[in-house]
């Protein structure tokens, strides 16, 4: 646990590979967000003992075969059980896919035949309302397919693995983009924002004095202050210093919009 957040991103996934290794022997490990329909980003890889080529692996399913995975279609169906569920008690989805079962010759042979997988068991989860996480475990063929009483030790470890993955990601975020982790809060816990809202939030984030901020959009000064006492009475707040502590808490209310 004290790996979490490292500068090392890759270290949670061969954490997770020697957390189960003692119940669910797995060969290699690929951690993947998702946001909308765009394209996966690589969080974090881990191998034990397969190929020091999963990086490229893990790239060329980012970009050429993450539609075909039966994943894409297991979050599009929990997605709205997902936005209810507590971030305490996350609604975890367990996908199962088979070698055999790929049928696109070229994803099959890059991404199960080529470093000997048997079959890949995802656990997938939604971060802040908006961002899918899906943390990869692929079982090597020398193993076979799980038995259920493996998948069962994998599902009872899914809710201690999807809090790490969590914690590992919003510590990557806020050493290299606290910015996409206070949108990302925002997104899900402010009303819906014009672009132009965002804007002014995303200059106020930043810590743009007014003038700076009427420059940079073009603004009059009373126009930018304007702009400004719109966007905290929208969003419940009073000062910039109250902006950002509510997206920085944990779990906060939504604000009350002031009228």
């Amino acid at each position: 646990m004290w790996k979490l957040g490292a500068s090392d991103r890759h270290a949670v996934a061969e954490e997770i590979l020697r957390l189960l290794a003692t119940w669910v022997p797995m060969a290699q490990c690929t951690i993947f967000s998702f946001e909308g329909a765009g394209r996966p980003r690589t969080l974090a890889v881990g191998d034990r003992s397969r190929t020091r080529d999963l990086p490229d692996i893990s790239q060329a399913y980012v970009q050429r075969f993450y539609r075909l995975d039966g994943a894409q279609q297991a979050m599009q169906a929990h997605h709205q059980a997902a936005l209810r569920a507590s971030p305490q008690q996350p609604h975890i989805v367990l996908h199962r896919q088979a070698a055999h079962a790929v049928e696109h010759p070229e994803y099959r042979q890059i991404c199960y035949e080529w470093p000997r997988v048997a079959e890949r068991l995802a656990i997938l989860s939604l971060h802040e309302g908006r961002r899918w996480l899906s943390v990869n475990l692929y079982r090597g063929l020398e193993h076979g397919l799980m038995s259920e009483t493996e998948l069962a030790n994998v599902q009872a470890l899914a809710p201690l693995i999807v809090q790490a993955v969590r914690l590992h990601y919003t510590g990557q975020v806020l050493s290299v983009d606290l910015m996409a982790l206070l949108l990302d809060r925002l997104a899900l816990r402010g009303p819906a924002l014009s672009p132009r809202d965002l804007d002014v939030v995303r200059g106020l984030l930043e810590g743009l004095s007014t003038e700076q901020l009427a420059e940079r959009l073009g603004l009059t000064l009373a126009s930018a202050q304007t702009y400004t006492k719109r966007i905290y009475r929208k969003l419940g707040v009073s000062s910039h210093k109250a902006l950002v502590a509510w997206l920085l808490a944990p779990n906060s209310p939504e604000p009350v919009p002031k009228r």
